[in-house]
């Protein structure tokens, strides 16, 4: 039997804050979704090293790229506002690596959904923005 020092017991890692709030935001925009007749098809879904699909859905025969954002309040902004340029091409890579791998072209969109709140206090606010950004003309499957 081994007794476990309380300096031993904070080697023990844990997620960092931010990352607790986004996979807790994950959670609720899933749950969501389920709630509105969403199939959840993948979670996380990460086709190259750098790049990741927080959500792949379907409703009906659409499938749904959904980016997650999750802000504990809106007093600097919009969570939407944090996918910049930047975070859109990451994410049109990722969708660009997951249709190539599909046999059929299939109609799809790309959604994102603000959660606004923390996983102690819980939901304030969750928007659903549909079809938020097309897929940039210069990105083909």
């Amino acid at each position: 039997m081994r007794i476990i020092n309380v300096g031993d017991a904070m080697d023990i890692k844990r997620k960092a804050k931010h990352l607790e709030s986004g996979e807790w935001g994950e959670d609720v925009a899933c749950d969501f979704l389920k709630s509105k007749g969403y199939k959840i098809l993948k979670r996380n879904y990460v086709p190259k090293k750098q790049y990741e699909i927080d959500i792949i859905a379907l409703l009906d025969d659409v499938l749904v790229f959904v980016e997650v954002k999750t802000r504990k309040s809106v007093g600097y902004g919009r969570p939407a506002s944090a996918v910049d340029r930047k975070k859109k091409a990451k994410l049109q890579h990722a969708i660009v690596a997951y249709l190539q791998k599909l046999k059929n072209r299939p109609y799809f969109r790309i959604d994102i959904i603000e959660v606004v709140g923390t996983p102690d206090v819980g939901v304030a606010e969750i928007n659903h923005i549909e079809n938020a950004f097309n897929l940039n003309s210069r990105y083909t499957y």
